[in-house]
C-alpha cells in the first residue's frame, strides 16, 4: 500500500498492514483521539455503534471533551454463524441487505425476514436498554460515527443511510482498523475517515487488530456509558 488512499481518507502509515497493534479497545480510541484533535471542544457528537464501537468511542468523546451518545445499528445474521452479516438494521428501520451474501448462503426469503424481524427485535430492544427515554441527539450537528472495525462495511452503511434520514450533513467515520476495499467503499458517503490500521489482503478480521479481544455483552456497555455519564456530569 503505497501513499494515502484519497485526500479524505487519515490513517498511519507506520500501522498499515500490520495485526496486533493496538492492545485493546480503550487503547485504540486513545489513537484516534490523537488523530484527531482538531475535533476537540468543537460543536460535534461522538456516536458509538454498540457493541464493541462504545468502547472507542467513550476514549474518544473523554479525550476530544464532546458529547457521547450510541447509534444502535445491528447486522443481520443467519441462524449458523453470528459472525457473518448479511445485512443490517438501524434505530429507525432503515434495512440494508446484502444480496449477493444472502444468495451465496442460501437463504430463502422465508429465512431472510425472520432474520430481518430478529434483528429489529434486537434494535429496539437495545434502544430501551441502553438509550431508556434520552431523547435522540442533534443530528445536524457534526457526527463523529465510531465503531471497533469495519470489515464488510453493511452496519456502518446502514447506520449512514440512518443518519442522512434524520438530518445529518456532516459525518466523520473513526474505527481503528478497516479492509482497504471497505474503506475506499465508503469515502463517497462521508466527509472523512480516521483509521489507523488500514489492512489489504484475502482475510480480514477485526479481532486481529487486537491483542486482547472479546465480545462485549450489554452489561459491560452499560457500564461504560454509565461510568461515562457520571464523570462527565462531575
Amino acid at each position: 500500500m503505497r501513499g494515502k488512499i484519497n485526500s479524505k481518507v487519515f490513517d498511519l502509515p507506520e500501522l498499515r498492514n500490520r495485526i496486533r497493534v493496538f492492545r485493546d479497545r480503550a487503547a485504540a480510541g486513545k489513537v484516534l483521539a490523537n488523530m484527531m484533535k482538531a475535533y476537540r471542544k468543537t460543536e460535534s457528537i461522538v456516536l458509538a455503534v454498540p457493541a464493541g464501537g462504545v468502547a472507542v468511542a467513550a476514549v474518544i468523546a473523554r479525550k476530544l471533551d464532546l458529547p457521547l451518545d450510541v447509534l444502535v445499528v445491528s447486522k443481520i445474521t443467519p441462524p449458523w454463524n453470528s459472525e457473518v452479516g448479511y445485512g443490517a438494521v438501524a434505530f429507525d428501520g432503515t434495512v440494508i441487505l446484502n444480496e449477493e451474501l444472502s444468495s451465496r448462503l442460501h437463504l430463502s426469503q422465508e429465512e431472510i425476514q425472520k432474520g430481518i424481524k430478529k434483528t429489529e427485535e434486537k434494535v429496539n430492544r437495545r434502544l430501551k436498554v441502553l438509550r431508556s427515554n434520552r431523547p435522540l441527539p442533534d443530528f445536524s450537528k457534526k457526527i463523529i460515527l465510531v465503531d471497533d472495525g469495519l470489515a464488510s462495511g453493511f452496519t456502518l452503511r446502514v447506520a449512514i443511510e440512518a443518519l442522512r434520514k434524520a438530518g445529518s450533513q456532516h459525518i466523520i467515520l473513526a474505527v481503528p482498523t478497516a479492509h482497504k476495499e471497505s474503506i475506499e467503499k465508503m469515502i463517497g458517503m462521508v466527509e472523512a475517515i480516521y483509521c489507523p490500521n488500514i489492512r489489504e489482503g484475502w482475510q480480514f478480521a477485526v479481532a486481529d487488530a487486537y491483542e486482547y479481544w472479546h465480545d462485549l455483552d450489554e452489561e459491560e456497555i452499560i457500564k461504560i456509558l454509565s461510568d461515562f455519564y457520571r464523570m462527565d456530569s462531575k
